[in-house]
């Protein structure tokens, strides 16, 4: 069911050094604990299916204001863009974080084929790590639009000689990208330490109490349909609100199944059933994902609307476009990037943080 009421911070900007007080002057106030303060927050009211009303307010003005019906809702949506984030298996999100993407498989849309053996899959993870990747995220089991599923047990072959190749040789986290319950099971008892799931947890009807009975942390990503068909004609009524309203019952149907709310992680899914303008609308409005009370992981690393923009067709050659989306979401406090091309990336996010902040990031 959707709701009717959202809010987004507006007037982002750098976080006081640590030590100076927060407060709702210039300083604003912290976003997610993170690396941002908020002067603002844009109230969205839907009205009818598909419009909607924005209104802003300062701080002050919101916290005073009486919401009447919608006073509860308006105090949780506050104390969620507000709520620091906790660690997810062990890693602080109190600054961007990059996951590197590994795929383990011969038909991605990017580099599938790239890593023909587990062995060259292990060395570019470990390559990936020495880059600065915070996670290694391995695929076995292509997800580009049109792509088909494959067996279980193909995933599983693929999959678990890196899995079990990684450990103990980096001090990044392991995740790894599933749909299927079984292949959770086994990679949670191989040493992973994150499950991402495109599906939401929505593909395998087992993967709810699978992803549950592991402990690890899980990615919750909005997809529209099936990866076979998902970019046949995509259609929202507000792209951004309905994926908030989609997102939101993922988390509360994870909470429900014995997943705290601790342990997750909300992705909106570029490309994932989406246009050129449902990718943009995402990316502009990437705070308002922040009052889920959840980190939020952006993958845009490559993907085809760069292309669309730059007119570059070769996604490999797509990297600059890549580090610039990457920004654009870490400007509206993403605290996970996930991202093909991790020293690019690294690179631009230390001199960001620099020019934003005003002095060299801490490492």
């Amino acid at each position: 069911m959707n709701r009717d009421l959202y809010i987004r911070p507006v007037g982002l900007s750098a976080a006081p050094p640590a030590g100076e007080e927060e407060g709702e002057g210039a300083a604003g106030l912290t976003l997610a604990g993170g690396w941002l303060t908020f002067m603002g927050l844009e109230v969205i009211e839907r009205v009818g299916r598909d419009r909607r009303r924005t209104r802003v307010f300062e701080i002050g003005e919101y916290c005073e204001r009486d919401w009447g019906a919608h006073t509860a809702i308006a105090a949780d949506l506050f104390e969620a863009v507000r709520r620091p984030r906790p660690r997810i298996a062990g890693l602080s999100l109190d600054r961007p974080r990059i996951m590197g993407i590994v795929n383990i498989t011969p038909d991605s849309f990017s580099d599938g084929g790239r890593l023909p053996t587990a062995q060259a899959a292990i060395d570019h993870a470990l390559r990936l790590a020495e880059e600065g990747a915070d996670i290694l995220d391995l695929g076995a089991e292509s997800t580009r639009p049109g792509s088909d599923a494959i067996p279980v047990e193909e995933e599983l072959r693929r999959l678990m000689p890196v899995l079990e190749g990684l450990a103990g040789r980096t001090g990044a986290l392991i995740s790894v990208d599933t749909r299927k319950a079984e292949v959770m099971r086994r990679a949670a008892d191989a040493g992973a330490d994150i499950i991402n799931d495109i599906s939401g947890l929505t593909h395998d009807p087992d993967a709810l109490e699978a992803a549950a009975e592991s402990g690890l942390p899980v990615v919750l990503m909005h997809t529209l349909g099936d990866p076979k068909t998902m970019q046949v004609d995509p259609h929202y009524d507000d792209v951004v609100l309905d994926i908030f309203d989609y997102l939101e019952g993922r988390v509360k149907s994870a909470e429900a199944a014995g997943i705290d709310r601790s342990r997750l992680i909300v992705d909106y899914g570029i490309g994932f059933g989406k246009t050129l303008e449902h990718n943009l609308s995402l990316l502009a409005q990437t705070a308002l994902f922040h009052a889920l009370g959840v980190p939020v992981l952006v993958g845009a690393s490559r993907k085809r609307f760069i292309g669309t923009l730059t007119g570059i067709e070769q996604a490999s050659e797509r990297v600059a476009g890549s580090v610039g989306a990457a920004l654009a979401a870490v400007g509206q406090g993403a605290q996970i990037i996930r991202v093909h091309d991790v020293a690019a990336t690294r690179q631009a996010l230390t001199v960001w943080e620099a020019a934003v902040s005003g002095s060299a990031p801490r490492r």
